[in-house]
């Protein structure tokens, strides 16, 4: 983290960082449909973050292979927990400072895999859909059939401006199947951290977790993650403190502590639970060339390789080229009075894993609504 003010930010571009600063400020209401300058974006679309569930696949396979609830429970949380450095750090690290995702297009999509192997068994597969552009919403599904592990969730943000950082309130969940050798499946309902942006007005903003996140099995065990930052005069930055707690009290609870983007360790045995500090395995993902118009790398591909080259005029340019194609398309749909449909989500008003397992810790909201998979991905 810079704290050179202005560090991460081009000189010929520091008049519309303050500028976009004073607006940010001024601001009330959801910053989503806020314009950010180009040097403050990043080349990669919103579609593309799913994979970030599953850059140590690994991990998520090896969840099937816990053989007590209490082992596939750990197993889950150690999953989850090693996601969140791709998720929440990694713009940092390879760019310099958090930088904005491209805001996707309704019906965006985005296919990828990770290949098979001896310790995951065999493929896993990955299909995103944005399945709303007003709020942004993206409903994704990544499966490893051989294991029997799936998740499927939706994501949305609700960001806000408050005391000089942006507070991002996560909206949706997910929720992971595990089909155990029994016949019978586990179900884990998994909700979202806020997120909060600072260092904005160092001209260098990273992203810090905080306040509560859940992990719900259907077994009764539960995992309570508190996410701590650093504050103005101690702490560490991305620490965290999870609470793993079983439904019969007779056994013993889990209090697992560290940094996320490092390592954490089990407070009861001293022994490492989860390390992020090894090569993450990035999706494969088919060559621009072979792609559908609709297929995120191939729609953005001028305005993330302007972003990339510095040439933040055309990149602006594209990228207004295809906000507008998206507006006209909207207005024709209005004209006509059709409505976008959905390729392979299709969206429920309330999702019964979630009321379900959400009243085992009193979830808020009690419901919420999700999109159910249609079992029609490229692999499928």
């Amino acid at each position: 983290m810079s704290e050179q003010a202005g560090e991460a930010v081009p000189a010929a571009q520091k008049s519309s960082w303050t500028s976009f600063l004073k607006s940010l400020a001024g601001f009330t209401g959801d910053l989503s449909s806020m314009t950010a300058p180009p040097f403050i974006l990043s080349p990669t679309s919103l579609t593309e973050f799913p994979a970030y569930w599953c850059e140590r696949p690994e991990l998520f396979a090896m969840i099937a292979d816990g053989k007590t609830e209490e082992d596939r429970a750990l197993a889950v949380l150690r999953w989850f927990i090693s996601t969140l450095k791709g998720q929440y750090t990694s713009r940092n690290e390879s760019m310099g400072s958090e930088k904005k995702p491209l805001n996707p297009v309704l019906g965006e999509l985005f296919y990828g895999y990770w290949p098979e192997s001896k310790e995951r068994g065999g493929k896993t597969t990955l299909v995103v859909e944005q399945v709303s552009h007003h709020p942004p919403i993206t409903a994704y599904r990544i499966a490893n059939d051989a294991k029997g592990v799936v998740l499927t969730g939706h994501n949305a943000q609700k960001t806000s401006f408050s005391g000089g950082s942006i507070i991002v309130k996560q909206v949706g969940h997910a929720v992971l199947t595990v089909a155990l050798p029994s016949g019978e499946k586990e179900e884990y309902l998994i909700t979202l951290p806020r997120l909060r942006i600072d260092g904005l007005w160092y001209g260098s903003p990273y992203i810090e977790l905080a306040e509560t996140s859940f992990i719900q099995s259907s077994t009764g065990w539960l995992s309570t993650i508190e996410y701590k930052g650093k504050g103005y005069f101690s702490g560490k930055s991305h620490s965290f403190k999870a609470t793993v707690t079983p439904a019969n009290v007779s056994q013993s609870t889990h209090v697992i502590e560290g940094t996320w983007h490092t390592t954490s360790k089990d407070n009861r045995t001293n022994a490492q639970f989860h390390d992020v500090t090894t090569p993450k395995e990035e999706v494969t993902v088919t060559s621009i060339d072979e792609q559908g118009e609709w297929e995120s790398r191939r729609l953005w591909h001028g305005v993330a390789k302007g972003i990339r080259e510095g040439d933040f005029d055309s990149a602006a340019k594209d990228k207004s080229r295809i906000e507008n194609e998206q507006r006209q398309r909207r207005r024709d749909e209005t004209a006509a009075g059709t409505k976008w449909e959905l390729k392979h989500f299709e969206h429920i008003d309330s999702c019964p894993v979630y009321e379900r397992l959400g009243k085992m810790f009193s979830a808020n909201p009690p419901t919420e609504d999700a999109y159910v998979y249609l079992n029609n991905g490229p692999d499928a």
